[in-house]
Formats: C-alpha cells, sequence, structure tokens
C-alpha cells in the first residue's frame, strides 16, 4: 500500500489552556481529495495549519507527501500549495503580473514562470482579464487568481481552507470545476468547508471533525448510510405518514408507487427523501454545520485568535 501523502496520527495542538486539537488521526491517499467538515471551533484551520508547517503540533505526528511537518518543514512547503478564505494576492498589479511576481519568487527560470503563468490564466479562465488590476477583479476571479498562484510550482499537496466562502453559486460551481482538473492531473487534496454540497460534490472520502477530534470518516455514501436509508414518503389524506424503504432508483420508486395504486392508498403527496451531508452532520454533531463554536466566537477555530485571547 502506498504511503498517504497526507497522514496524522494523534495529533495535538493546544493554546495557553484552550486545547484545539486532541488526537486527529488523518490519511489521504495520493490523487485523492479527503473532505474535512466540522463546525466552527472543531479545529479544522488548526489542523490545516498545522500540516502546512504554520503552527508546530504539540504531540502526535504529521507528514506531508512523506515528510515530517516538525523535522523536514522545508521539505514540506516545497511540496505544498496553501489557498484560505480569503484572496492573499496584490490587487496594484495585474492578473499576469502577480503571477510573474510570484513565480520569480518561487525562483522559476524567467521562460518556464511565464509559460506555467500563461498556462494557468487559461485554466483558470483569467485570460480576458490578465491585465487588469486585481482592484477591479470579482470574488470569484480573485479566487481563482489565488489558487492559480498556488499552482504554479506544481505542488502535489494543496490544503484548501474554506476556499469557495462568500462566493455566489456561478463563483462555486467555476472554482470547482477546477480543484477537479487539478486532482486529475494527480494532486492531492485536502478540503476544509461548511458547504457540505461541495464536500458530496468533490471529497472521495470525508472526515468530521468536532471538538478536536476525528468521530466518523468514510465516503459520502458510506456516512449517509449511518443517517439511515432513502425512503419514499406518503403523506396520506387521514394525517398518517408512511415511508417505504428504497435504493432511490428509478425502478424501485415506480415499483413503491404501482404499489399504492394497487393499495389504493389515499395519498395527497409523496416524496423521495434520501440523507444528505447535512443529516450526517447534525446527527453526529448534534448542530448543523453553520453553527457557531461552543463559545459562540466564529473565530474560534483561528489559532491565532486563541493565541491572542489567551494572553489577554
Amino acid at each position: 500500500m502506498d504511503t498517504p501523502m497526507i497522514e496524522t496520527r494523534a495529533l495535538r495542538k493546544a493554546f495557553g489552556s484552550t486545547t484545539v486539537l486532541t488526537g486527529v488521526d488523518l490519511a489521504v491517499p495520493r490523487g485523492q481529495v479527503l473532505g474535512l467538515l466540522g463546525p466552527n471551533g472543531a479545529g479544522k484551520t488548526t489542523t490545516v495549519e498545522v500540516l502546512s508547517t504554520l503552527l508546530r503540533p504539540d504531540g502526535g505526528s504529521a507528514t506531508v507527501a512523506g515528510h515530517d511537518v516538525v523535522r523536514e518543514p522545508g521539505r514540506v512547503r516545497e511540496a505544498i500549495s496553501l489557498t484560505g478564505q480569503y484572496a492573499a494576492v496584490d490587487e496594484l498589479l495585474t492578473g499576469r503580473e502577480n503571477l510573474r511576481l510570484m513565480a520569480r519568487l518561487a525562483h522559476l527560470p524567467r521562460a518556464a514562470g511565464r509559460a506555467r503563468g500563461e498556462e494557468l490564466l487559461g485554466l483558470f479562465d483569467l485570460g480576458d482579464a490578465a491585465d487588469r488590476l486585481v482592484r477591479t477583479y470579482s470574488g470569484g476571479m480573485r479566487r481563482r487568481l489565488d489558487l492559480a498562484v498556488g499552482l504554479l510550482t506544481r505542488p502535489a499537496v494543496l490544503f484548501l481552507d474554506e476556499p469557495t466562502t462568500g462566493l455566489d453559486p456561478r463563483s462555486r460551481s467555476d472554482l470547482w470545476a477546477v480543484i477537479r482538473d487539478v486532482v486529475a492531473q494527480g494532486a492531492t487534496v485536502l478540503l476544509t468547508t461548511q458547504y457540505l454540497d461541495e464536500a458530496d460534490a468533490l471529497a472521495d472520502r470525508v472526515a468530521v471533525l468536532d471538538h478536536g477530534r476525528v468521530i466518523a470518516q468514510g465516503t459520502a455514501a458510506e456516512l449517509k448510510r449511518q443517517v439511515g436509508a432513502a425512503h419514499v414518503e406518503l403523506q396520506l389524506a387521514d394525517g398518517r405518514t408512511e415511508r417505504v424503504a428504497t435504493d432511490a432508483s428509478v425502478p424501485d420508486v415506480r415499483r413503491i408507487l404501482a404499489d399504492v395504486e394497487t393499495r389504493r392508498l389515499p395519498v395527497e403527496s409523496w416524496r423521495v427523501a434520501v440523507p444528505t451531508l447535512d443529516d450526517v452532520f447534525l446527527t453526529l454533531t448534534g448542530r448543523p454545520a453553520d453553527t457557531a463554536s461552543p463559545s459562540g466566537d466564529p473565530a474560534a477555530d483561528d489559532g491565532a485568535a486563541l493565541l491572542a485571547r489567551e494572553a489577554s
């Protein structure tokens, strides 16, 4: 079995008296996407910051692309790209200038850096806006440029920390398409998100993080089956509700409805109910994905914020 491109074992991290990670175990195979879900304060961003060498863990171990994040931070940084919730590009430069500047900072040969920049402008559908100042870009365009900058060196591992937060549906869909393309080229991705449809659409496997530990892992389908089977819900005229298990396929639903007609049930309405990741999340954590942390502080997942509060 290949060594995972991202792996943590009993990973722990605290800020003063506040424990954020209490023993996180993760493994992401090469070329796959892991969706890391959890309410605010669960430890998602702290996990990413440890894996990207921005924070030093207090215990356990973590490796990225085969390199230990504590003993070989430089090798880890050479292998990764990190894109967060807010685009980290220079608004006073054009899109093309941003890419050329970052190519120079990454010590890419001039010709290779320019060629890679042009390739990414095309991939991210930014060619027509390449010579416009970034301050004129929409939020979705800035986020795409930010991701393009991170891909200049063709990193083996991408950390995407809630990359579509605040984007409109069209921009989110565009970014999803780019992420799929990057993965198809062999990259490994750890994606944190509170949009459960995003994890459903992009992730090969999902891990649910709560109170600093992983409380469930598996494919989206496996986690949904833990919540319950799909069923056809029949609302009867006398106020009763009947539920009939189904595999949610068209032939099976037709079979159920044919049986309803045969039995002459007084059905006023019906629907096919299929468990979603929202159902999984609510069942496992007891609260929806967009709920704030138990402290009520939506920034509680930010290690720097925790440290600042502890010091104050």
